[in-house]
């Protein structure tokens, strides 16, 4: 049984390679294409990590980082944060719970290895 992975992305090409390429990885992938449904999201697939686009619709990967940070039971969820804005990271990087930062576009043998990488290091601690 692969980790449980939730992807929160706007755009369903992007969701689309992001699924393709962890599933083939070995991961459980479940996507979310809209940031007012991505807290319900979490709660409910309790994802072992948490690929979060930073540019979304009702609600931004900012705010929702900074929702997941405050709740007991997400603070400690490991993220990796999905942009095409590279300036972002700087927002981020004070979170100690986002352990990988992916500037789009990116190659999918990247995003794996970020991925990988990230539950290896979750999962050792």
């Amino acid at each position: 049984m692969g980790h449980r992975i939730l992807v929160i992305d706007d755009e369903p090409e992007m969701l689309g390679l992001v699924k393709f390429t962890l599933e083939k990885g070995g991961f459980e992938v479940h996507t979310c294409d809209n940031g007012r449904l991505a807290w319900d999201m979490i709660v409910k697939v309790k994802p072992d990590l948490l690929l979060l686009d930073v540019m979304l619709p009702g609600i931004d990967g900012y705010s929702l980082q900074v929702k997941i940070a405050a709740d007991d039971a997400t603070k400690t969820m490991p993220i990796v944060v999905l942009t095409a804005l590279e300036p972002s990271r700087t927002l981020f990087q004070k979170y100690p719970q986002v352990v990988g930062f992916m500037t789009k576009p990116f190659k999918p043998e990247e995003l794996l290895k970020t991925v990988q990488d990230a539950v290896a290091k979750t999962a050792g601690s």
